[in-house]
This record gives C-alpha cells, structure tokens and sequence, in this order.
C-alpha cells in the first residue's frame, strides 16, 4: 500500500521551461545596456538552447553567450549571481499542483520532494511555490552530497519519511533519473511525459497532468 508519494521540482512541480522564459524575459530587461545589440527574441532562443533544460549550469551558459554575442562590460559571474538571485522570482507551477499535495496530505499521505541542484536555488523555488509548508522531507542534491539517479537518494527519501521503499510512489519527469532510478530501488514510478526525453524503459504508468497521480494510489 502507497503511504508516501515523491516528487522531483523541476518541469514535475515547477513548469521550469515557462519559468524560465519569466527570468530570460526579465534579466534581459534588467541589463537591457548590456544586451542592447541583441534582440530579446535572439537572447531567450539562445539561453534556452544552451541551458538545455537545465542539465547545463548558468556559468557555461553565461561564458557561451558573452563569447558569441560579444557582450561587453558584465562577467559571467554577475550574471550568475544575477540568475541565482531572481529566478525564482518568476517561478510557476503546474496546473494543479497544490491541490494535489494539499490533497495528499488531507488524505494521510507523507509528501516528499527529491531534486538535483543547487541548495540556494533550489530552496529559493521551493519557497516561490510553497513547497517547504506541503513536504514533509525535501532533499536537495547539493545539501545531501548525492544524485539522482544514486539509489542513496532515494532510501534516504524513504527512511525520513519513515516508510519503506516498497510503500513509495515517484513522481518525475526524466526517465532515467527519476522513474528508472526508483524503480530500481523497488519504489512505485510514474512519468510526467515530457516529449524532451525517449520513454522509460521501466514505470508504472505515465501521466501528462499532476492530477492523474491520484490514479496510482
């Protein structure tokens, strides 16, 4: 029986593509001196390529940008800082989100969150979407020295929720590091579907919208 249903943050909880056009949108406009010779629409495509969902922290992206567009008077480092600072600031969630995990846990069941990342900006998300008053544990994988898809991550998920593993359901995007990963550990997965990735080779079913997660309980 599934006593404890976990979650990854980005594009499972945080719609972190929408969220992320927010911050381009605005940090372009905050530096608007810096970035006059290039278009907003060229400065977002570009940020978005380079980032590629995520998987490639800002600092490279950054250095790539200022390289090709010849952007003068700013490091990457005050960029960073800057991305760091405000993204959160345009952070949205997915449709339906609190309702779910307020649902969850009115129903008696643990809720926890499970991300790669890192510490500052990811706990600076989790407050933008309220996350840190719905979760009863939240690992981040810079604050715990460990990654999906390590099967650690996962065990130490369970035992502080205070269940078995056998008694988890995983909630996450990307096939390998979160559906795969805790199946292995012999936890119930579902995949958000995200057309990005190829399908998982191994789940228990997959979902396009958080409210079909009630389905798998």
């Amino acid at each position: 029986m599934i006593k404890a249903v976990l979650f990854d943050l980005d594009n499972t909880l945080l719609d972190r593509d929408q969220s992320l056009v927010n911050f381009i949108d605005k940090q372009y406009d905050r530096h608007l001196s810096l970035f006059n010779k290039i278009t907003k629409e060229l400065f977002m495509k570009r940020f978005v390529t380079l980032d590629k969902k995520g998987y490639v922290w800002k600092d490279k992206v950054y250095k790539q940008l200022i390289e090709e567009f010849e952007i003068s008077g700013v490091t990457y480092e005050v960029l960073l800082e800057d991305y760091l600072e405000y993204f959160h600031h345009g952070a949205v969630a997915y449709e339906g989100m609190h309702q779910l995990l307020q649902g969850l846990k009115e129903s008696g069941y643990k809720v926890g969150i499970v991300t790669n990342g890192f510490t500052r900006l990811q706990e600076s998300n989790i407050r933008a979407l309220q996350l840190d008053e719905l979760a009863d544990v939240i690992l981040i994988s810079e604050k715990e020295q460990l990654r999906k898809p390590d099967p650690a991550i996962f065990e130490r998920a369970a035992y502080l929720l205070q269940v078995t593993r056998e008694e988890c359901l995983f909630v996450g995007d990307h096939p390998t590091n979160d559906v795969e990963a805790a199946k292995a550990v012999g936890m119930k997965a579902i995949w958000k579907q995200d057309t990005s990735w190829e399908d998982p080779l191994d789940s228990d079913g997959t979902i396009n919208h958080l409210s079909q997660v009630w389905n798998y309980l």
